[in-house]
């Protein structure tokens, strides 16, 4: 193993494209310890372990400690991913953005361009709400229009600066930029996660079940990742057959292969793009105005993390993404038709529209199934940390009020060790991985895995 990694140092542009993505991710880190000026951070610092497990530590997650700090990256890169939703939802629904995206490579910069000023708006908007958070909630040093300008055009500044080392990462390093980037933040949480752990063992915070709560969470830790590896690594492999035809005096085709759809084709994007959704009504609940409001409280309440109504939309959420994900990812009329121009096709299958409508079917039945596991990733952790708030259910509240306290408030464990966390790491981890593979590969060098090998040459006699 030691000989392969070795081998991603002994490639020159292989070797670059790792130590470009390593420096941009230091740069991240480097940036995440830059303070807003004018923010009382200790203060702040105490309002968010108090809120370890509400919607601030939620949002705080996909930050990488950066909000609990109040850094110039306090915003990460939600709203890139909220700009993205947004033009993603639009090229299904209007039809000119739809011909513009349909023009190749000139329609995709168009888009790019349009979502990174939509980034900076949202970027303006969310750093205006967060400024007049921070002073109602007396967490200001030297409150007044002076820090209020401050604070927009640093946090906004900051969204873009994000926005910016993504895209280098994408283009000129390995893996996908946004998602190395939560991966970075959510790492660097790791040691705060155990640290906190290791405190509640030391305090006996569970009494006599401490130290078999730790060691069910560290095991259901790793059977998650196991289970994430195993269906991030499945696919349904659909046989294709190709036609033979005669060119000058040889037969040509009549090969075997087949088309391998991944069963969670979407990976992290629809967890990521659902929980940036609900993150909006989480910065809405913070304002002063809204928590006094008798109709608006009880809403925005019921739509914090733990409570049933978030958890429902968020597994809506989730199948909604998964779906739109793999609507964009996979076209089966356009596979249909390569197939055709191919002279490929699947056997017992017809070419055209019965082989479009095969694609189409396998594609709705795995993309449920994708779905569900993601559902079960972020949600079975979730109720064993931090619980899922039955007891607040109308007429059907009181039947859960005579549970163990866990069931309803979990056992107050960092969002580092839920479900949704340990997707991203290891998905991310994996695909990072399977792009270097493939470098190594191309190079004719030994991948990573047992089944990757070095391409053999011709043999010369």
């Amino acid at each position: 193993m030691l000989e392969k990694f070795l081998n991603i140092f002994r490639i020159p542009d292989l070797r670059k494209r790792v130590l470009f993505t390593l420096g941009i991710l230091a740069v991240y880190r480097l940036g995440s310890h830059i303070p807003t000026p004018g923010v009382n951070t200790t203060q702040l610092a105490l309002l968010f372990s108090q809120q370890s497990g509400s919607a601030l530590g939620l949002m705080d997650l996909f930050g990488g400690g950066n909000l609990r700090r109040m850094t110039v990256f306090a915003l990460g890169i939600m709203p890139y991913i909220t700009a993205s939703i947004i033009f993603q939802l639009l090229t299904v629904v209007y039809e000119p953005l739809a011909r513009i995206q349909k023009e190749g490579e000139l329609g995709r910069r168009k888009i790019t361009q349009w979502t990174r000023y939509m980034t900076i708006v949202l970027g303006l908007l969310q750093s205006i709400g967060i400024a007049a958070i921070l002073t109602k909630q007396g967490l200001v040093l030297h409150p007044g229009p002076w820090f209020v300008f401050m604070t927009v055009l640093t946090l906004t500044t900051g969204t873009g600066f994000i926005m910016w080392l993504g895209e280098q990462i994408t283009d000129r390093g390995i893996g996908n930029g946004m998602s190395l980037l939560i991966f970075a933040g959510i790492v660097a949480g790791l040691p705060r996660g155990v640290a906190e752990l290791y405190s509640k063992v030391q305090t006996n915070a569970w009494g006599s079940f401490t130290i078999i709560a730790v060691a069910l969470l560290l095991v259901g830790m790793i059977a998650v990742v196991g289970f994430i590896v195993f269906v991030e690594r499945s696919e349904r492999r659909i046989p294709i057959q190709s036609a033979r035809r005669i060119v000058g005096r040889r037969m040509m085709g009549g090969q075997s292969s087949h088309l391998p759809l991944k069963v969670n084709s979407g990976g992290v994007m629809p967890v990521i793009f659902a929980s940036s959704i609900l993150s909006a009504p989480m910065l809405f609940s913070q304002v002063e105005w809204v928590q006094q409001n008798r109709f608006l409280q009880p809403i925005v309440q019921a739509l914090q993390p733990g409570y049933p109504w978030y958890e429902l939309l968020y597994i809506l959420g989730i199948i909604f993404f998964a779906y739109f994900y793999i609507s964009i990812v996979m076209k089966p009329d356009d596979i249909a038709d390569n197939f055709r121009k191919s002279g490929s096709f699947i056997p017992g299958i017809r070419p055209g529209k019965r082989t479009s409508d095969f694609i189409n079917d396998i594609l709705t039945r795995i993309t449920l199934v994708g779905a569900l596991y993601l559902i079960v990733i972020s949600l079975v952790p979730t109720f064993l940390i931090s619980g899922i708030r039955f007891d607040k259910v109308w007429l059907i509240g009181r039947l859960f009020e005579s549970l163990p306290t866990w069931t309803t408030h979990g056992l107050n464990v960092n969002f580092y060790f839920g479900g949704t966390s340990l997707l991203i790491v290891v998905g991310v981890a994996m695909d990072t991985v399977n792009q270097i593979e493939s470098q190594l590969i191309m190079r004719h060098y030994d991948g990573f895995s047992p089944r990757s090998g070095r391409i053999r040459g011709r043999k010369t006699w």
